[in-house]
């Protein structure tokens, strides 16, 4: 895609090309390889894909540029979601179930593919972070009926604005009609140990 470079990626798990795809979406500032750290952690007979934002930010990368701590401007979020979809699909067949997986801003940019296009995932798991509210994709009721949801946050986080994750919370326990896995761990910005352990156990309980 124009202004983009070509997506920089790093894998684990398993080389059956039929697994479930596992996309690990590294949070603001970070990059491909700290997010992969993860798959070590998570069940086998899956596919660990960790992909570099597209956007140079400090010594890392970002999804999207923002107004605000976990506030995309609508624009910059398109674009982003516009480039990971075009790798996507040259990366794998359309039927390949891929389940989402991102922490802090990598949450926010996981939120916002599922909320464009909620069919597409076979799961999403939005770790210490927010939805994308007011950045251009629907957060209707009902928008995520039956899909699986696995939402993390730490009650000790200063990193993610508290609005942002009321509203988070709110919105997938009330209004989203998500299958939805939802703790808070006594945390800053950060897994918690026992999230860690929660979030293998949902992956690996997913119907793919």
């Amino acid at each position: 895609m124009p202004g983009f470079s070509a997506a920089v990626t790093a894998n684990a798990g398993s080389t059956d090309p039929a697994a479930p795809l596992v996309v690990l979406l590294h949070g603001r500032g970070a990059d491909e390889q700290s997010i992969l750290t993860l798959a070590g952690h998570l069940p086998d007979g899956f596919r660990y894909v960790a992909v570099r934002a597209p956007i140079a930010e400090g010594g890392g990368y970002a999804w999207f540029a923002n107004r605000g701590i976990g506030r995309p401007l609508p624009d910059s979020l398109r674009a982003t979601m516009d480039w990971f979809r075009a790798w996507l699909t040259a990366e794998t067949p359309a039927d390949r179930p891929v389940i989402l997986i991102g922490f802090s801003g990598g949450a926010a940019f996981a939120g916002g593919l599922l909320l464009d296009d909620p069919s597409r995932w076979a799961g999403a798991a939005i770790l210490y972070g927010t939805l994308p509210f007011d950045a251009g994709v629907p957060t209707g009721p009902g928008h995520l009926t039956g899909v699986p949801v696995f939402l993390a946050h730490g009650t000790h986080d200063t990193v993610i604005p508290p609005d942002l994750q009321s509203r988070t919370w709110s919105y997938l326990h009330d209004e989203s009609a998500a299958t939805l896995t939802a703790r808070r761990d006594p945390v800053g910005h950060g897994i918690a140990e026992p999230a860690l352990t929660a979030l293998a156990t949902w992956l690996q309980q997913l119907d793919v």
